[in-house]
């Protein structure tokens, strides 16, 4: 009978090293880091031989390693209103498109559009050191989240938002009139002139967007003054709110609805009364989703790009990384009106 005991040498890790990168490539260690650090000086012969070495052997880089010796974690948190949402998931994908092909990982939480919540991942993404922030936030004037956003010295990119002018973050804002002026007009041209809008939180700035946009683009039109009703993003506000719309005399005959979420409860009410679209009412509806071509009958949509409002945020916090100051973007909505 023999007995093993157990070797006295180290265990070696499987994974391939730098070191053996730059072994099979014949270069530095040092031009290694260099040319997966995306250094620009390296000549192009240099950078093809070390990435035909890293896909030979399919070397990854030690993240934990890298952080410990810069600071960095490659991970950038997002805080979103709601995930749920397909807009707030298109703007993820965006942004995580962008940021996997920069070797950062996108970190995504959920406030479900309660503004503790929002407080919470902000807390829980700075204890993570996260090198940056993408705010989708669900309450932008939120006393508790602004205090902590004054302390933070983490880069930011805020979807849609906006923040006090002293907490500086770089911002994608959309222009919620573009669209909503050419809804008007398309509309007020064929005679409308009692208008209403089924709106979302109050304390975000698509909501309050929206809302000044329709009621100036009515007023120049020559309708009636516009009802808004706001309170959240949610089939039951979209139902209970509809319907007091339809118990106004005289009804309104256009009803802007503040998003896809609210959309399914307003259509309920408009079913339940026996509304006929677009007979009896308009219904355009702000940001156009898959299925949206399917929906029966047609609705006329505000439209925005989120996939691309994303990638953008990514783009604007990547400069932020890079030592550029925080600036804002804003791009434009568009109308779609209903098929004839």
């Amino acid at each position: 009978m023999t007995t093993e005991t157990p070797s006295s040498e180290p265990r070696r890790s499987r994974r391939p090293s730098m070191r053996i990168v730059a072994e099979r490539a014949g270069v530095a260690v040092s031009s290694v880091s260099r040319v997966l650090s995306g250094h620009e000086d390296v000549s192009s012969v240099m950078r093809n031989r070390v990435l035909d070495a890293v896909a030979a052997i399919g070397y990854e880089r030690d993240l934990l390693a890298q952080s410990l010796r810069t600071g960095a974690t490659y991970s950038v948190g997002f805080v979103a209103i709601d995930v749920a949402n397909p807009v707030i998931a298109l703007n993820a994908a965006g942004a995580e498109s962008l940021f996997r092909d920069a070797g950062y990982g996108l970190l995504i939480s959920s406030s479900g559009g309660d503004p503790d919540l929002d407080l919470h991942y902000l807390r829980h993404f700075e204890q993570r050191r996260v090198d940056g922030m993408i705010l989708s936030l669900a309450h932008e004037n939120n006393p508790d989240t602004l205090a902590l956003l004054r302390q933070l010295s983490t880069p930011l990119a805020l979807i849609d938002r906006t923040l006090p002018r002293e907490i500086p973050a770089s911002a994608v804002l959309h222009d919620h009139a573009t669209g909503i002026d050419a809804a008007v007009a398309d509309l007020a041209g064929r005679g409308h002139t009692r208008f209403a809008l089924v709106n979302g939180a109050p304390h975000v700035r698509p909501s309050k967007e929206r809302a000044r946009a329709l009621r100036r683009a009515v007023r120049a039109a020559g309708g009636e003054p516009v009802t808004v009703k706001a309170r959240a993003y949610s089939a039951e506000h979209g139902y209970t709110t509809t319907m007091s719309f339809l118990a106004a005399r005289p009804r309104p005959t256009v009803l802007f609805v503040g998003g896809n979420q609210i959309l399914a409860g307003a259509l309920r009410a408009l079913a339940e009364e026996g509304v006929r679209i677009p007979e009896d009412m308009e219904v355009v509806t702000f940001d156009k989703v898959a299925l949206s071509d399917f929906l029966r009958p047609p609705l006329g949509f505000v439209t925005r790009d989120p996939r691309g409002a994303g990638r953008l945020a990514a783009e604007l916090l990547l400069e932020q990384f890079d030592g550029a100051e925080p600036r804002t973007v804003t791009v434009p909505t568009a109308y779609e009106p209903a098929p004839r």
